[in-house]
């Protein structure tokens, strides 16, 4: 439905508010004759912060510098595009996520991710460089630099399930009498799309192709995400700044023989095996990834905490790896008095650990390696004052072995479907006489 005519016209007026225009936006006579027309057209609270958040990014015109003028919609594109936002029931979302001190990257495309790199021009587009403008008139994107580096975009719908104002402004509706201190135990720092996207991406061998694993074995590192939503009520974040991410010198000598100064993005080199593995973590993989996800097997927070280790540093990093193992192959039973008619008995949490790392892998020294790991994680958990530095091989080690586990686990959820205690059991039998 488009633009009624009074909202055109009430729009048109407000649009030759003179610069600098009102010191309360929200109050002036023109701004409240609007907003009483969107609330009579389109129902819902009076839209004030939802309706100011809309006008700046459509270049409202007295709230742009006289040089910047030419940003501002024309009034009936800016009308039509009011009551388009006011009718949507779904935005889309990107997460653009810059990947840092990464080598030279295949494009990628798997589920709504992308990993490639971008031109100045499709940057500028994707972080939608003119509304930027239009809400940040002093602070210019700079696409051509962030253009240098490699980035991972997450595209997703979501459904606008709230009015505008609640979506604008969500802190006015909290309730007081709920606990503002409780912690959603499934909740990770990242957008879940993201923290779906970095999973898969995860399960490269990244530690194995890293040529300088004392300085990281991660193939890339994400400082930030910039999320840009297309839903005009939400006011976009700042634009972000190249300078936060890792840049070198990089000298050139021009057409002259001077030589002149650049920068570039610092990159960890990869081994040449990287590209053509990495070609493998395309659309048919990504659908076995998510079949895993969503399958028993991944009850337990292994994914969570696969990304929790590659964000985190020092000894939070092994610890995150440590757990994942442990959510992926440990159950509750395994920590109770067992039942005489357990064949396995006598075996602890830690060997019944093991003994399904063992099977799972098909590999015995990786069950060995679990136990120095664990004995480790152990001795610095209950606080031994001679604990010793923890080096590069330990940390790589922690890693490679959550990474294969979860990458077997997915292979394991391939199969006919079973109940994870199940699974778990036919693992520990399998792999208990390999110890």
């Amino acid at each position: 439905m488009s633009a009624s005519q009074a909202l055109i016209e009430a729009v048109e007026t407000l649009w030759h508010i003179p610069r600098p225009g009102p010191d309360n936006l929200l109050s002036a006579p023109r701004f409240t004759a609007l907003a009483e027309i969107c609330n009579a057209e389109y129902g819902g609270d009076k839209p004030a912060f939802a309706l100011s958040a809309a006008l700046r990014s459509l270049g409202l015109p007295c709230d742009l510098p006289t040089a910047q003028s030419h940003l501002a919609l024309p009034p009936a594109q800016a009308a039509e595009a009011l009551a388009d936002a006011y009718q949507r029931k779904t935005a889309r979302q990107l997460h653009l996520c810059p990947l840092d001190i990464a080598d030279e990257l295949p494009a990628l495309a798997f589920g709504s991710a992308q990993v490639r790199q971008y031109s100045t021009e499709e940057l500028a587009g994707l972080f939608d460089a003119t509304r930027l403008a239009r809400n940040f008139p002093t602070r210019p994107l700079e696409a051509d630099r962030l253009a240098q580096f490699q980035w991972l975009v997450v595209e997703e719908l979501v459904q606008l399930d709230h009015p505008p104002e609640r979506r604008a402004f969500p802190l006015l509706y909290e309730t007081l009498d709920r606990d503002f201190g409780e912690i959603d135990p499934h909740l990770g720092k990242l957008p879940p799309a993201v923290e779906g996207a970095l999973a898969f991406l995860l399960l490269a061998p990244w530690e194995q192709w890293s040529t300088m694993q004392e300085v990281s074995w991660r193939g890339f590192r994400v400082p930030w995400i910039h999320t840009v939503s297309d839903d005009l009520f939400i006011r976009p974040s700042p634009p972000p700044s190249p300078d936060t991410l890792s840049l070198e010198p990089h000298i050139v000598t021009d057409h002259w023989g001077e030589d002149v100064e650049l920068e570039r993005p610092t990159t960890i080199p990869l081994e040449d095996e990287a590209t053509p593995e990495l070609l493998k973590f395309d659309a048919a993989a990504w659908q076995q990834f998510e079949r895993g996800r969503a399958s028993a097997l991944f009850e337990t927070p292994i994914v969570h905490f696969l990304v929790r280790a590659y964000l985190a540093d020092g000894m939070d990093e092994v610890m995150a790896h440590m757990t994942a193992i442990e959510a992926a192959l440990g159950l509750e039973a395994d920590h109770r008095n067992k039942p005489k008619t357990d064949p396995y008995k006598n075996l602890g949490a830690t060997k019944r650990i093991m003994a399904r790392i063992a099977a799972l892998l098909g590999d015995v020294q990786s069950a060995a390696d679990y136990k120095d790991l664990f004995e480790m994680r152990s001795a610095y958990v209950h606080g031994r004052r001679v604990l010793a530095k923890v080096g590069t091989t330990d940390r790589v080690r922690a890693r490679s072995l959550a990474r294969r586990i979860a990458r077997a686990l997915i292979d394991v959820a391939a199969q006919p479907a079973q109940p994870r205690e199940v699974v778990m059991g036919q693992l520990l039998h399998q792999g208990a006489p390999m110890l």
